[in-house]
């Protein structure tokens, strides 16, 4: 009897670590196939400068996608960062613009505050999001949800619903220089994606080698036992969403640079985006496991997907559509996944216990 489980074990590994592989891989394989089919589909898809372009919105997804991993490694989701980055923008548009009025005199801020003013807001907001799930356990899905609300009205609000035009700034008042966040290049490659580089690598760093990074998969793989542990679960849970905002914002900043104006309704339905990327980048919706390096992958497949269908002239409703379909499949593909490799170490467990 044992010999006879034995052997179904040692067959059933060798047919199930290759589907395990390529179940690991998936974003790596979905990378190359959009890649292989726009390059026949689209024209001019390999051309330099489209890849440039590319890379710009790549990044922005990738921000997003990357604040997003950390909330939901912990156990949450966050729903207000496509808020978050009109709201930044606007913030930024107004202060250059407008300035602070002071009764009867102006204060307008040099172009780093006011960068520093915008990201102060996306931490902000991801600090509200924190209190309201930790000190009044709000769910995470209704607390984004009431703040994604809040943060689009005060961006409209803030205009009377009207764009913050020619942000170039005024050499008078030291407000210029703005443009250059989102236009400028280093080696011929985009300020933004040297940004995202920065980024990314200290995200990884944090989420692989530090304290922090393991009390993050730990809340989100036991939340009771973590706090049995002794992790600090509310500080960890304010940490991971005030970074979220704060991916938000650095979006909202790059947006409104590129464009040179602020719009009160940019970043809507971004956080459809994060979601989808870090989800097909490997990270569970049910917590506890996820990666950055794969979520930056998952933003790349987003974006390519994206901009391949435009350059195709696909309607943006469809574009719409693929959307959600590639975040079910994502989920889908994920569950399959954990099913695999819970049947896989069961299987090992009995051939070794044979």
């Amino acid at each position: 009897m044992t010999a006879v489980v034995k052997q179904t074990s040692s067959t059933w590994t060798v047919g199930e670590a290759p589907l395990l592989l390529l179940l690991k891989l998936r974003t790596f394989i979905a990378l190359f196939a959009v890649v292989i089919f726009f390059s026949f589909a689209a024209t001019n898809f390999l051309n330099i400068e489209n890849l440039l372009i590319m890379s710009r919105h790549v990044a922005l997804n990738a921000f997003l996608a990357i604040g997003m991993t950390f909330v939901i490694v912990a156990g949450g989701i966050d729903l207000s960062v496509g808020s978050v980055v009109g709201l930044s923008g606007m913030v930024a548009g107004g202060l250059i613009l407008h300035g602070i009025p002071l009764g009867a005199y102006t204060l307008y801020l040099s172009v780093p505050m006011v960068i520093v003013a915008a990201l102060a807001v996306g931490v902000a907001v991801g600090a509200i999001n924190g209190l309201l799930i930790t000190r009044l356990n709000v769910a995470p899905f209704i607390a984004t949800l009431g703040t994604l609300y809040v943060a689009r009205g005060a961006a409209l609000l803030s205009s009377d619903g009207e764009t913050f035009p020619n942000l170039a700034g005024n050499p008078a008042y030291g407000t210029t220089g703005f443009p250059l966040l989102g236009s400028a290049s280093v080696l011929g490659v985009p300020l933004t994606v040297w940004l995202l580089a920065i980024i990314g690598v200290i995200a990884a760093y944090v989420a692989a080698r530090t304290p922090l990074g393991r009390q993050i998969y730990a809340i989100g793989s036991n939340e009771r036992a973590a706090q049995l542990s002794g992790v600090r679960v509310n500080r960890v849970k304010m940490i991971v969403y005030m970074f979220s905002g704060f991916c938000a914002s650095i979006v909202g900043l790059i947006i409104s640079s590129e464009l040179v104006a602020s719009h009160p309704m940019s970043g809507e339905t971004f956080e459809l985006n994060a979601i989808a990327a870090a989800v097909l980048g490997g990270t569970s919706m049910s917590g506890g496991r996820g990666k950055i390096g794969g979520t930056i992958v998952g933003a790349f497949v987003i974006g390519i997907l994206s901009d391949g269908l435009v350059m195709m002239g696909v309607s943006a409703f469809w574009q719409t559509v693929v959307k959600g379909v590639v975040i079910i499949a994502a989920v889908v593909v994920d569950q399959i996944q954990r099913r695999v490799q819970h049947r896989f170490a069961l299987q090992r467990q009995a051939a070794s216990g044979g």
